[in-house]
């Protein structure tokens, strides 16, 4: 699909420093859980060297019917920009783009090893599936640093209600134990063989900072997963 220019609809606060926004959907537009677009700003009142242009996913599935991307808001001209933009602001928007996208054979598990607002595109993936009533096993370990920081947390409780065959299990690395009676501290070899009873058989999915994917994934070859079963993509700070 060619580039073509879009409305932002509306824009809501999803966690600490995060924000989700809602775009006009082109005509026509399709798309597969854990794709993502390309959004270029027109005109914006400020830029930097980085450039107009970011790769986001899209949170909502291709059932749920909305074009919603969400960020974490950091202090580049892009981010500023992006967060002060009123709605029926217009953008170049091009995409479907990338394979970052949910395995088909529904008899493997997938193991999602997520930090912060990588969160985005598995968010798709799992409503997706939760939608379709596919049969994967699904297990998510979604790290944050507190709740108030982790976006899209009752979504991911509803899908676990909704789907018998998707555990949800959130992670805080900086919450007081008394405000918080979920997994604390990072995710390791002992939590990860909590959840997954034969390490050997699911698809991994790894999302987040460079820093936490590159950990998580020594982490999976360190406790005797198949490199061939490991998909990340790095959501660095842009």
């Amino acid at each position: 699909m060619s580039a073509e220019t879009i409305k932002l609809l509306k824009k809501e606060e999803v966690a600490n420093d995060t924000m989700a926004f809602h775009w006009e959907m082109p005509d026509g537009f399709e798309f597969r859980a854990g794709q993502f677009g390309e959004f270029t700003l027109i005109n914006p009142s400020e830029t930097d060297e980085d450039g107009n242009t970011r790769p986001f996913s899209f949170v909502y599935a291709p059932s749920e019917n909305e074009l919603v991307t969400a960020t974490r808001i950091r202090d580049s001209a892009y981010k500023r920009v992006l967060k002060d933009m009123t709605e029926g602001t217009e953008v170049k928007f091009d995409g479907p783009h990338g394979n970052f996208t949910l395995h088909k054979t529904e008899s493997t598990p997938a193991v999602f090893l997520i930090g912060g607002i990588g969160i985005t595109p598995i968010r798709s993936m799992i409503a997706e599936a939760t939608k379709n009533k596919t049969s994967h096993e699904m297990t998510l370990l979604y790290s944050n640093h507190t709740p108030d920081d982790a976006p899209f947390m009752s979504d991911l409780e509803k899908f676990e209600k909704q789907n018998s065959n998707f555990e949800f299990v959130p992670v805080m690395t900086q919450t007081d134990s008394d405000e918080w009676n979920g997994e604390n501290g990072h995710i390791d070899e002992e939590m990860l063989k909590r959840y997954v009873s034969d390490v050997s058989k699911p698809i991994y999915y790894l999302a987040g900072p460079p820093d936490m994917v590159k950990a998580m994934y020594k982490l999976l070859v360190d406790a005797g997963a198949n490199e061939d079963n490991i998909r990340a993509e790095e959501f660095s700070g842009y």
